[in-house]
């Protein structure tokens, strides 16, 4: 699969008769909200892990260096916390393009404090897309991380950005905190 997946999420999206659709964030969607958005809501979802296992050609890092961004790897017994945005469907045109380096959306059951749950929707990079890294040892992932920049700044920024977010929703993120003590 190509970098740029903006075309393959409009494609398939399928919004007909729907004035809102739940998404869920679970990187740089908790902190840096760039979209409009009609309600938000702390969520899990279950079955994933966040890892930075992602690279980022676009946003944190260059073609030639790329950073180290989240996504979710299937991880059976595992909640992941994050943020979830009711959004009106044209939303997804910003949002896509965003998300295009690698990033598909799928749908996911979205699970709220109160213990309700909605489907969502949730952008995640799959091993089969050309910019996934995959795993590596922590501080190798830090080093990377700490010498990496792009057009949305620094890779460092994106890394303690979500550790404070993930902080501020009650998150315990054994990997996400473990790369961030190499920044400290």
């Amino acid at each position: 699969m190509s970098f740029d997946t903006t075309e393959h999420n409009r494609r398939s999206s399928c919004f007909d008769g729907l004035e809102s659709v739940w998404l869920f964030g679970y990187g740089s969607l908790i902190y840096k909200v760039d979209f409009p958005f009609l309600e938000q809501r702390p969520a899990t979802i279950e079955g994933w892990a966040r890892r930075f296992w992602q690279g980022s050609h676009d946003h944190r890092g260059t073609p030639d260096a790329p950073g180290r961004v989240v996504t979710l790897i299937e991880a059976p017994n595992v909640c992941c916390k994050g943020m979830a945005y009711r959004v009106s469907p044209d939303v997804f045109a910003h949002l896509d393009v965003r998300e295009k380096n690698g990033y598909l959306r799928f749908v996911t059951p979205v699970i709220f404090a109160d213990g309700t749950r909605e489907d969502g929707l949730v952008y995640i990079a799959t091993e089969d897309n050309a910019a996934f890294l995959g795993p590596a040892d922590d501080a190798d992932i830090a080093r990377q991380i700490a010498a990496s920049e792009g057009p949305s700044g620094r890779n460092r920024d994106y890394l303690l950005n979500l550790a404070t977010a993930l902080r501020a929703l009650g998150d315990d993120d054994p990997h996400v905190f473990a790369l961030e003590s190499y920044l400290r």
